[in-house]
């Protein structure tokens, strides 16, 4: 399993361009498997040893969209936080990612608009500081004291 995410709620006033938080997992069959069983996302290229060994990739890969959601899981617990909810996510599946690759994503405030209490970041996911996957998500901050 991956680092311990705690619990976190950065005040919408004080969330700042530049701030950038992360979290890494190893990806393991366990994982794989229980993805696919979620997602209904059954491809072989995900769970069949034989089927893999014959693709460009030469062995079974990670799902782009579960590295991909280790990005919600650090804007759920530590940027903003608590509360948030996801507006976007554009995503580039770069490279793939192999059983017992530790993926490291990163994402980091690019933009915020006070007004509507958006944020917005650069996500990106690496494995040995390749990206595998990138792009840009937008998330909203409700104001606890109203919405």
């Amino acid at each position: 399993m991956g680092e311990n995410l705690v619990f976190n709620k950065i005040p919408f006033e004080n969330i700042e361009i530049g701030m950038s938080v992360s979290y890494s997992q190893t990806i393991t069959d366990s994982d794989i498997k229980s993805f696919s069983g979620i997602s209904g996302d059954r491809n072989p290229i995900h769970l069949d040893e034989v089927y893999a060994e014959n693709s460009k990739y030469k062995k079974r890969i990670a799902h782009g969209l579960l590295t991909a959601s280790f990005f919600s899981a650090l804007f759920g617990t530590k940027i903003p936080g608590e509360g948030c909810v996801y507006v976007s996510q554009s995503l580039n599946f770069k490279r793939p990612v192999y059983i017992n690759d530790t993926v490291t994503a990163i994402v980091e405030v690019i933009k915020i608009d006070k007004i509507k209490r958006r944020v917005f970041f650069k996500t990106v996911c690496k494995v040995r500081n390749k990206i595998v996957t990138d792009g840009e998500a937008e998330l909203y901050v409700p104001n606890v004291d109203r919405d």
